[in-house]
């Protein structure tokens, strides 16, 4: 029986330094994920924001409008140029998160978009839980205040490697959408994402490598690079954790491009050796995979 991974392959990470100008944005990531492809990587991951600021403030000025999809360059460019850039790398990529608007509900959302080496649109995927949060004399941020949260459970099929779960920064806070996509096969959980100075140093390693320990997979977190002078800071340190909750490549806190080999064979050898998946007591406490679950918006 083939495993959950059909076959090695390299995983890239671009910890984007971005600004206030998003043509600038677009370039810089253009030219990332370009290296990135040189580098042999056959998936690409572009952080939250990758093509604006990061800010409740921000969120209504850099959005664009992806639906009807697709949508025209001059409703996102950000759409297009990413389009392009997966047919020029000839990779899978995944383009991070952008500001969306929906006109017909008048809606905003924090929304990553997927492309195959063509360049066809294969996933969308809307932030589900939103990042409100209050830590009195550190941080206080409320996305609610302009964002509405998307609806379902990301799972993409990559035809080569196999599946993957898409969600975004906050989302990583709820294991459940990590659970429903390991039991449903993925093996790996793609978070781009932008914790700050206070909420990085406390749980994102942490975080990582508690979903790839519960569910015994590959995890990738994907962080903007760190930017002192902008209103909201990143705390970077985009990393990759293997299916035994082992960090195999962390960036540091500035702009970089960091590389994992995805083994083939790594997710079964770590089930067998502490075989979770044949002594969980779904007699005792149910499956969150086979209640009621949305995978559609």
């Amino acid at each position: 029986m083939a495993g959950l991974l059909k076959k090695p392959f390299k995983l890239a990470l671009v910890q984007l330094a971005t600004g206030s100008d998003k043509a600038v944005n677009l370039s810089r990531a253009r030219s990332k994920v370009l290296e990135a492809s040189r580098a042999g990587a056959s998936l690409i991951v572009l952080p939250e924001c990758f093509n604006s600021p990061y800010g409740c403030q921000f969120f209504p000025k850099y959005a664009e409008t992806l639906l009807p999809s697709p949508p025209s360059p001059e409703q996102s460019p950000s759409y297009h140029a990413l389009s392009s850039l997966a047919k020029e790398a000839s990779t899978y990529l995944i383009g991070g998160s952008i500001p969306e608007y929906v006109p017909s509900t008048q809606k905003y959302h924090n929304t990553s978009l997927v492309f195959s080496p063509s360049g066809a649109l294969l996933a969308t995927h809307r932030k589900v839980h939103l990042f409100d949060i209050d830590i009195p004399g550190k941080i206080s941020f409320h996305e609610s205040e302009v964002l509405s949260p998307g609806n379902k459970v990301t799972i993409i099929d990559i035809p080569e490697y196999g599946k993957i779960a898409l969600a975004i920064c906050y989302d990583i806070r709820f294991p459940e959408l990590a659970t429903i996509a390991a039991r449903k096969d993925a093996f790996l959980l793609v978070y781009p994402g932008a914790f700050n100075m206070t909420t990085g140093a406390l749980h994102w390693a942490l975080q990582a490598r508690a979903r790839a320990m519960d569910n015994q997979v590959y995890v990738a977190l994907c962080s903007p690079a760190r930017d002192m002078e902008a209103s909201y800071n990143a705390w970077g340190h985009s990393m990759v954790v293997d299916p035994n909750a082992q960090v195999l490549v962390e960036a540091g806190e500035g702009e970089d491009i960091v590389y994992a080999e995805l083994e083939a064979g790594r997710i079964e050898e770590t089930r067998k050796g502490i075989p979770l998946y044949t002594q969980r007591r779904f007699d005792v406490y149910s499956d969150v995979s086979q209640g009621k679950v949305r995978y559609e918006e």
